[in-house]
């Protein structure tokens, strides 16, 4: 493994990060807090801004220049989308607020129209609330089921266990690529795979992948994958849904009122097209077309030097936690090239509670995340109430990760000397 990778693209792309600049308690902002939101290129600062300044308008059916001007950058956002993640058509794509809503999307559009009493939803463990609570209330309504995938000794998707659990019973499966806390790229298109023979439809949660490594929904061949753009580049406030056409044309709208619609009389109204079927109301049209920006960014990068950065930083992040005795980190260990999990690190140290980790080394300028990070039934699970987070994008550098370790060492031998 060597770091050559990771400095040459830091290097080059570290100035168009302008907030990385700055200090934080008088010292260097080291952000190592990605897996939470990532920062945001000047090339999508300037195309949101471009949008407001320059060419601010609704969307669709305005006749006039800035109308159209506003709706080809809107809708050719969504060609960048779909081409991003290889959807067989722009129509597969929906615009949403982020994953969460995306999910929901899915859940009350085609969960209650599909799902009834008896019926098996397949989650797993380690799903983020935004892939948990949506079906709880769905099962709660429909009487549905649900069943979960446990991990193996390695933190990682226990597939023999799936293989056990998925039956004629199972209508749905829904999980998440990468995990944000354990770090582990699930098995998604063998999981496709088996629920599909037995008749079920799969949801793919990507917010942990698609920033990070090639996503290609035909491969894959889920029925749903959703994302969420702040994490990829993006602004806040903008995501999306992928369906497979078929699907999406028998679903039902999530939202109505303007935007999806055909014809509205008093007494009822015919839908509009996909994917605006599902798309109620003002879109977020900037955000929209920021989000186009963000994806032009990473492909200008490449994805895959994106990935072979993020895979040396990842060897390094962990060679350095294992020098640290406290320090027990969840999920499995990356390979010596870095490679087998995602760039983050969720870990505890001994009893000191990852709020006071973080609190102290944010006075060193260093930003991680501490808390159960939208996954309290994986911590339960884990029997641990709570851990801290270092996660890295292809920006940070093997120094920031350097300062970090040293600060997360003092912070320790700090409380150490405290606790006795």
């Amino acid at each position: 493994m060597t770091l050559i990778q990771e400095k040459t693209l830091a290097s080059k792309v570290r100035a168009d990060f302008p907030i990385l600049t700055q200090k934080v308690n008088g010292k260097p902002l080291i952000y190592l807090d990605n897996a939470a939101t990532s920062q945001k290129p000047l090339a999508v600062l300037n195309a949101w801004r471009d949008y407001y300044e320059q060419y601010n308008a609704n969307v669709h059916r305005g006749a006039h220049t800035l109308s159209a001007k506003a709706t080809d950058a809107y809708e050719g956002a969504r060609d960048k989308v779909a081409a991003f993640i290889n959807a067989a058509s722009r129509q597969e794509i929906v615009y949403t607020r982020n994953a969460t809503e995306a999910i929901n999307l899915v859940a009350y559009s085609w969960g209650l129209s599909n799902l009834q009493a008896g019926d098996e939803i397949i989650l797993s463990v380690m799903e983020h609330h935004s892939n948990l609570v949506p079906w709880q209330m769905i099962a709660q309504k429909t009487g549905a089921v649900l069943k979960f995938v446990e991990l193996t000794e390695t933190y990682e998707f226990d597939l023999e266990q799936f293989k056990t659990l998925v039956s004629d019973k199972t209508k749905l499966v829904s999980v998440v690529h990468v995990s944000n806390t354990l770090g582990c790229i699930n098995p998604v298109t063998e999981i496709c795979e088996i629920a599909h023979s037995f008749g079920a439809k799969v949801l793919i949660d990507a917010c942990q992948s698609v920033p990070h490594m090639r996503v290609d929904v035909q491969a894959i061949d889920c029925d749903w994958l959703v994302a969420s753009g702040h994490k990829m580049c993006a602004p806040t406030g903008i995501g999306f849904l992928y369906g497979k056409l078929n699907l999406l044309r028998e679903m039902p709208p999530f939202f109505g009122g303007g935007e999806m619609i055909a014809d509205v009389f008093l007494e009822y109204s015919t839908y509009a097209d996909l994917p605006h079927k599902f798309e109620a109301g003002t879109p977020a049209i900037g955000e929209a077309i920021a989000l186009g920006a963000a994806i032009d960014y990473l492909n200008n990068i490449g994805m895959d030097q994106i990935h072979a950065c993020e895979a040396d930083l990842t060897g390094y992040l962990f060679q350095q936690l294992r020098q640290i005795p406290e320090i027990k980190i969840y999920g499995p260990q990356p390979d010596s090239n870095g490679e087998g999990r995602a760039a983050l690190a969720s870990f505890t140290a001994g009893e000191i509670h990852p709020q006071d980790l973080s609190t102290m080394l944010d006075q060193e300028g260093v930003a991680i995340r501490s808390g159960h990070h939208c996954t309290q039934a994986l911590h339960r699970y884990l029997n641990v109430s709570s851990t801290a987070r270092a996660s890295v994008y292809f920006y940070n550098t093997s120094e920031e990760i350097d300062v970090f370790v040293k600060a997360l060492k003092e912070t320790i031998d700090f409380f150490g000397e405290i606790m006795g």
